[in-house]
């Protein structure tokens, strides 16, 4: 039987590689070896700036919540609270929203927060 060589899958792998390389510094987007290094190390970054992003859209959520309770004299956690026990199921992202674009409905549901706590 005749060998097969390597050249094609090597070269398809090599070139797979360098097009997810392509626009980084220098030899980065030029020669396999360090193109290599600079992907596994993107893809890690790629990985943990995945799990940031949802941490980092809780934490603004969270603040704009915050601020519209304050404006409304009351704290982040007693709001939530209240609204916990006036059986009320937002999730932060939407009271979030209701707090920048619906002054006067966030205002309602601070209300409603504080009728439940008393």
């Amino acid at each position: 039987m005749a060998r097969i060589k390597g050249a094609l899958m090597t070269r398809k792998r090599r070139n797979k590689v360098l097009k997810l390389a392509k626009g980084y510094y220098g030899s980065k987007s030029k020669l396999f070896k360090t193109a290599k290094q600079a992907v596994m190390k993107s893809g890690n970054y790629a990985y943990i700036g995945r799990k940031q992003k949802k941490r980092d859209f809780r934490r603004l959520w969270i603040a704009r919540i915050s601020a519209g309770c304050k404006a409304n004299g009351m704290n982040y956690s007693t709001f939530m609270n209240g609204l916990k026990k006036a059986n009320i199921n937002l999730n932060r992202k939407m009271l979030s929203e209701i707090a920048i674009a619906d002054p006067a409905a966030f205002t309602a549901l601070t209300e409603q927060a504080k009728a439940a706590l008393n």
